[in-house]
């Protein structure tokens, strides 16, 4: 069976001689951040992992279904430089590789052909094209995507209509874009404190999980001695999330109603089978 991909204004779309039952169009929002503000005045550089993004959208490409990419301003998005290394993808070399050469084809990270739209580009075309969206981590979410007014619309608009929402690792900060002042939220967690008051969240209640306090402690080194504001963990619980957590580095996930999350890296994988199956009914 030959596969053959096609770059269009719409998105990415993979050609199959036979496709599948119902092929869905899944929304991939990533962040148009390359670097990630920590406290004093420091920054780390940062981005998508590889293996976050890539794992997901190469399983959906493969059984027919259609991938639009963007970001809050369309920007072709930055792959972290951590995520290239085959520890993300089963210690297998060559499993490395056949990502990263999907990564090249598609040319998301070209500022000359990237393929990437606008969030406010998704809006104007309208949400019900889309049967589900996905958002890796890397740290570049924890910059961006959860002060983005146009992914707390398009949020809010998918829970309304209970549209399959997957996020992994840092991915599910993204969340917090759909309060209605996310950067008032925060501000309190920037100054170490908690927020004066639990605001109106629509995933408040929703079980969840995202990368623990423990991973980002285990994780600190990567920082070079900086510190990051918050923690994701600590952000979603006061926000309202039923957070759980499994063993540190392990593949974890959480279904709750129309929200997938994953824990870290290693449960990219486990979350593609989530929406995956979600896609299939």
């Amino acid at each position: 069976m030959k596969n053959t991909i096609r770059n269009t204004t719409a998105g990415v779309v993979l050609g199959l001689a036979a496709l599948t039952a119902h092929a869905a169009n899944v929304l991939v929002v990533l962040s148009d951040e390359a670097q990630l503000q920590l406290r004093e005045q420091r920054r780390f550089d940062t981005g998508f992992y590889a293996n976050e993004l890539m794992q997901p959208v190469k399983r959906l490409l493969d059984a027919g279904h259609t991938v639009t990419f963007a970001t809050p301003l369309g920007k072709a998005p930055t792959v972290d430089r951590h995520s290239v290394d085959k520890m993300y993808f089963g210690n297998d070399e060559a499993s490395l590789q056949q990502h990263l050469a999907l990564l090249d084809k598609l040319q998301l990270t070209s500022v000359a052909n990237s393929p990437v739209i606008s969030l406010a580009r998704v809006e104007q075309g309208g949400y019900d094209r889309y049967d589900a969206v996905y958002i890796p981590g890397g740290h570049a979410p924890m910059q961006d995507l959860l002060y983005s007014a146009p992914l707390g619309r398009l949020l809010k608009a998918f829970h309304q209509q209970g549209k399959t929402t997957a996020l992994v690792c840092h991915g599910p900060i993204a969340l917090l874009s759909a309060l209605d002042q996310p950067q008032q939220f925060t501000r309190p967690l920037e100054a170490g404190a908690k927020p004066g008051k639990t605001p109106s969240w629509i995933y408040a209640g929703y079980d969840m999980t995202v990368i623990s306090n423990d991973e980002e402690e285990a994780a600190k080194p990567m920082l070079n001695g900086g510190v990051m504001k918050f923690t994701p963990q600590t952000a979603l619980q006061a926000a309202g999330g039923r957070y759980s957590s499994g063993a540190n580095w392990q593949p974890k996930v959480v279904v709750d109603r129309e929200l997938i999350t994953g824990q870290n890296p290693a449960s990219a994988n486990a979350v593609a089978d989530a929406l995956l199956a979600r896609l299939k009914r």
